[in-house]
C-alpha cells in the first residue's frame, strides 16, 4: 500500500513540474523586417537615382543630337548653293568655250542671206535649251542614265552644233562610267578627231587609253597616254597619264 502510495506521489510531483516548467518562446522581433525593408527601400532608391542619372544623360544626348542635325541642315544647304552656283558657273564656261570656238572655226561668208539668218534664230534657242536640259540631268538631277539618250538626241538633231565637242565628251563620260568601254571610246574619238581644239581633248584622250586597256588593247593605251603627255605636259591629265604608264 505504501509502494503505491509513494508512485502516486512522485508521478503528482513530476506532473507539477512539467506544467510549471515555461515552454520554449522564440523571440520574434521585428529588427530583422525592420532591416530588410531598409534594404529594399536603400536598393530602390539607388535604382531611382540611376534611372534619373540615365535620363538626364538621355536628355542631355538627345540636345545634342539635335543641335548636329540642325548643323548638318545648315551645311547640306550652304553646300547645295554652293553646288548650284557652280553649275550656274559651269554652263557659263562652257558656253563661253563653245562660242569661241564657233568665231575661230567659222570663216566669213561673202554673202549673207538675211531671211536665212533669221530662219536659224529659233533654231540656236532650241539648241541652247536641248543642250542645257541634258547637261542639267548631270550637274543639277543626277540622272545620268538619262541624260544619256539627251546628249544621244542633241547629236542627232544639231550636228553642227558648238556644243557638239563638249556633247562627246559628257556622253563618252557617262557610258565610261558605265563601263561601256566601247561606246566611250567611240565617243572620246570622236571628239579627239573632229575637235582637236577642244579644250577637252587632253583628258578625252586620256579616257580613251583607258578604255582601250579596259578592252586588252594595251599598246594602243600606251601610245595614247604617251601622247596626252608629249601634247598636254602641264596638265593635270599629263599627270594621270604618267601614273598610268607607271602602272604598264
Amino acid at each position: 500500500m505504501m509502494k503505491r502510495t509513494l508512485a502516486i506521489t512522485l508521478l503528482g510531483l513530476y506532473g507539477a513540474a512539467v506544467i510549471a516548467a515555461p515552454a520554449p518562446v522564440t523571440d520574434v522581433t521585428s529588427s530583422s523586417s525592420d532591416q530588410r525593408i531598409a534594404e529594399l527601400e536603400r536598393k530602390f532608391s539607388l535604382r531611382t537615382d540611376a534611372q534619373h542619372r540615365q535620363q538626364e544623360q538621355l536628355d542631355v544626348m538627345q540636345n545634342e543630337v539635335n543641335e548636329l542635325r540642325g548643323a548638318i541642315e545648315v551645311q547640306n544647304y550652304q553646300l547645295e548653293k554652293v553646288l548650284e552656283r557652280q553649275r550656274e558657273l559651269y554652263l557659263e564656261i562652257d558656253k563661253r568655250i563653245a562660242a569661241v570656238n564657233t568665231q575661230t572655226s567659222t570663216l566669213p561668208a561673202e554673202t549673207v542671206n538675211t531671211a536665212s539668218a533669221t530662219s536659224e534664230a529659233p533654231l540656236s534657242a532650241n539648241e541652247n535649251e536641248a543642250y542645257d536640259k541634258a547637261v542639267n540631268l548631270i550637274l543639277k538631277d543626277r540622272l545620268y542614265d538619262q541624260a544619256i539618250p539627251e546628249f544621244q538626241t542633241f547629236l542627232q538633231n544639231f550636228p553642227n552644233s558648238s556644243y557638239v565637242p563638249n556633247a562627246h565628251y559628257w556622253l563618252g563620260q557617262l557610258l565610261f562610267n558605265k563601263q561601256d568601254w566601247a561606246g566611250a571610246g567611240a565617243q572620246f574619238q570622236s571628239l579627239i578627231t573632229d575637235y582637236p581644239d577642244s579644250s577637252k581633248r587632253a583628258d578625252a584622250t586620256l579616257k580613251l587609253g583607258i578604255t582601250e586597256m579596259e578592252r586588252g588593247n594595251a599598246a594602243r593605251a600606251k601610245q595614247l597616254w604617251e601622247q596626252v603627255v608629249a601634247e598636254f605636259s602641264d596638265s593635270s591629265s599629263a599627270k594621270l597619264a604618267e601614273k598610268r604608264l607607271k602602272g604598264l
